[in-house]
């Protein structure tokens, strides 16, 4: 997966896409910070389940940062997060639907044994496990929550 990125960097440089090289140099680095983080743990470099994480956490916090500039009246800095996201976005497995993230998450229920809120965290881990990058874990999440308490 990194070294998708790296040559999704090459073209991009070499289109002269000064958006795209920006987006893709600022993935390169947290990945970069990720690898130094790992080495203290003895762990040469991080691997495609941990960038994989630092995508989905990199779009995470470009959403939360479109909204305060929607609600702030910033549509042109509104427009660059978007655009970031969806950069991002093409070096993350395709994300499931509604009705597959439904069922998705009944059959975590099933597998787990879940019963109660108590057991949300079983779910979620198996969640994570299979679906790592495919699902967002924050609505699946309240849909979890949902499930067991009703």
């Amino acid at each position: 997966m990194r070294n998708e990125i790296a040559e999704a960097l090459k073209v991009a440089q070499k289109s002269k896409n000064k958006h795209r090289v920006s987006t893709l140099r600022l993935v390169l680095a947290a990945i970069g910070d990720r690898d130094i983080a790992l080495r203290g743990n003895g762990k040469d470099k991080a691997d495609n389940e941990e960038v994989l994480d630092i995508l989905t956490k990199m779009i995470k916090q470009r959403l939360e940062s479109s909204k305060i500039y929607n609600e702030g009246g910033r549509p042109e800095l509104e427009r660059q997060e978007l655009e970031e996201i969806e950069i991002i976005r093409e070096f993350l497995p395709r994300q499931l639907d509604e009705q597959e993230s439904s069922a998705a998450i009944s059959e975590a229920i099933e597998e787990t044994g879940a019963e109660s809120l108590r057991d949300m965290g079983k779910v979620m881990g198996a969640l994570k496990a299979k679906y790592r990058g495919q699902l967002d874990m924050g609505k699946a999440g309240a849909a979890i929550k949902q499930a067991l308490s009703g």
